[in-house]
């Protein structure tokens, strides 16, 4: 299937979900970035969820990120340039949802996309091979390209056996995390 055809199917079934079963599924991802071998890393990336695009809640894993004395780090995002700025979260960090209703940090201390070591990266859908398919405006291609961390993306469903149209900017995962399986690519 194509990008454009993958993001309309995927919508959709993610619109179907019941608040309960996101939740359930949502923990279930988070237990399983348990069993991978990331524990030694310092500073890891999350996205905080869009709710109302019915993402997989990521406040799970946020919380086993601080239970495990992690650093993490989440993201601004300039949608005139499709660059992102990254932010320590600390308690003290304050959140206001922008008008995409994305959760941003509005001030903190700035990290270098350097000493990110494990990105969490929200998707539609992905394919067999590691190629993912978001929601089309790039922000995670270019940010993914100024490191070499690990890339892990999150999803309710099973892959897609092949996404047709995937071209040279699009980064590839190193995982995939759904509520049953772990996928290595």
């Amino acid at each position: 299937m194509f990008k454009d055809e993958l993001r309309k199917k995927y919508k959709r079934l993610r619109a179907e979900l019941p608040t309960e079963k996101i939740e359930n599924m949502s923990i279930q991802i988070a237990n399983q970035l348990l069993k991978i071998d990331i524990w030694d890393k310092l500073s890891f990336h999350l996205f905080l969820s869009i709710e109302e695009l019915k993402e997989i809640n990521t406040e799970y894993i946020l919380k086993v990120l601080f239970a495990k004395d992690k650093e993490v780090v989440v993201s601004r995002s300039d949608f005139k340039t499709t660059q992102m700025s990254h932010y320590l979260l600390t308690e003290n960090t304050r959140l206001k949802k922008n008008k995409y209703h994305i959760p941003e940090p509005i001030d903190g201390i700035e990290v270098p996309v350097s000493k990110i070591d494990v990105v969490f990266i929200p998707l539609l859908a992905f394919d067999k091979k590691g190629n993912r398919v978001g929601y089309g405006k790039g922000f995670y291609d270019k940010f993914m390209h100024h490191t070499n961390c690990i890339k892990i993306g999150l999803s309710f469903f099973a892959p897609e056996e092949l996404i047709e149209d995937t071209n040279s900017h699009d980064l590839q995962l190193d995982y995939c995390i759904t509520p049953k399986q772990i996928h290595r690519f």
